[in-house]
């Protein structure tokens, strides 16, 4: 799993409120810097943790939300920023203290539909009044946990994070709704300059393991093997999921009775905003001359000439429109430098390698700016003439 597709999880407060401790007391490790002075933690503190029985996690240490100055203005603006890059939040407060930085936080949270536990941290200098307790898990209708660095066990903490996330976040499957025990599902992977050295993509593997998973066949060959191999075997698939970039030519040979689609459209109606994507992509249509389109990779990877993202994809909508467009790449979770409603159009590829609460934070802000929203399959298989074939299976599921 790659390090953004684990579960992230924010500590936020003020500065001084034992964050960083909490930090090494959750992880067991001193990998955050300890001091009583105000302000230790001047940058975004990244840690990797496995939580049995529950998920591969990265605890996100913070600046203090109170932090002051022309520097410390900058550390709370980033400190903000990420926030929409976690998948959950531990809010920590001390002296009974929830004033107006915690409930901006708390609100921010809530609007961002993140779930977060309040930590009333240092319990054995002031501890937490059931007032301020009831009344905070009353509000925010979380869990409130008094504790201690210095005296308590993690479990109670950790306890709490399971049972707030499995409460809406249960494992899904990618494809197990449209499959029944034995089925067969063609992948089709091209292995090709893009292709990385001695292994399969992240989606490939994903896919693969869903279909086991489920009960399933996966068969796995390269494009130039798919009709041979249908004629010899006279198999049937269940469902045939290809490189979004080899669309065009597997459409063209595999039979129409065939369900078709791609990993990245899978992925999109996973973990992304799938009806954003099947409302927006025809809007390619509408584009104009000039128009100035995002294009949003997940991973960082080495560009070839052959690149999906960054000359396939432009290339193709170029052809397509007969129209010339100004693109802007941002990679992985770099912050989008442009106001959002610079852009007429913002494509998004699969997203394997970040969460879906990632994705959807990173897509939201341009639906909420109405401006269209497509991924790459998607957009691949519209301007190939297969966007309805591509979806007509997902979409006759619930998603």
């Amino acid at each position: 799993m790659g390090k953004d597709n684990k579960l992230h999880i924010i500590l936020l407060g003020r500065r001084n409120s034992g964050k960083s401790s909490l930090i090494n007391a959750l992880t067991g490790q001193n990998i955050a810097i300890v001091s009583d002075v105000a302000g230790t933690t001047t940058d975004l503190v990244k840690r990797s943790y496995e939580i049995p029985d529950f998920a591969s996690v990265i605890f996100i240490d913070t600046a203090g939300i109170d932090d002051t100055g022309a520097l410390g203005e900058m550390r709370v603006e980033k400190t903000r920023n990420a926030i929409s890059q976690a998948d959950m939040a531990l809010l920590v407060i001390t002296d009974n203290r929830f004033e107006e930085h915690e409930q901006q936080l708390a609100e921010q949270l809530k609007k961002l539909e993140t779930p977060f536990l309040v930590i009333h941290n240092k319990r054995d200098e002031v501890a937490l009044t059931p007032d301020l307790k009831e009344k905070l898990t009353a509000t925010y209708n979380c869990p409130v946990i008094d504790f201690s660095t210095r005296e308590d066990n993690t479990t109670p903490i950790l306890d709490a994070l399971k049972s707030v996330w499995k409460k809406d976040n249960a494992p899904k499957s990618l494809i197990g709704d449209l499959l029944t025990p034995g089925d067969i599902v063609l992948l089709i992977t091209p292995i090709d300059s893009e292709a990385p050295a001695g292994r399969l993509i992240l989606p490939q593997v994903q896919m693969i393991r869903d279909i086991l998973d489920n009960r399933c066949v996966s068969i796995v060959l390269q494009p130039e093997e798919v009709t041979s191999f249908l004629e010899k075997t006279g198999i049937r698939p269940r469902l045939a999921i290809a490189d979004s970039q080899v669309f065009k030519k597997v459409a063209a040979i595999i039979s129409p009775e065939i369900p078709l689609t791609s990993f990245s459209i899978v992925l999109a109606r996973h973990k992304g905003n799938f009806k954003a994507y099947l409302a927006g992509t025809p809007r390619i249509e509408e584009l104009k001359e000039g128009d100035r389109i995002l294009m949003l990779e997940s991973c960082s990877h080495h560009v070839s000439c052959e690149d999906i993202g960054r000359h396939k994809i432009p290339r193709w909508l170029q052809e397509h429109t007969g129209k010339n467009f100004q693109f802007d790449f941002i990679v992985g979770l770099d912050a989008i430098t442009r106001p959002i409603t610079d852009y007429a159009m913002v494509i998004q590829c699969g997203g394997c390698m970040i969460t879906g609460k990632q994705l959807k934070n990173r897509l939201q802000p341009a639906i909420d700016a109405g401006i269209p929203v497509s991924n790459y399959g998607m957009t691949i298989a519209y301007l190939h003439g297969i966007f309805e074939r591509a979806t007509k299976e997902l979409t006759d599921f619930k998603f």
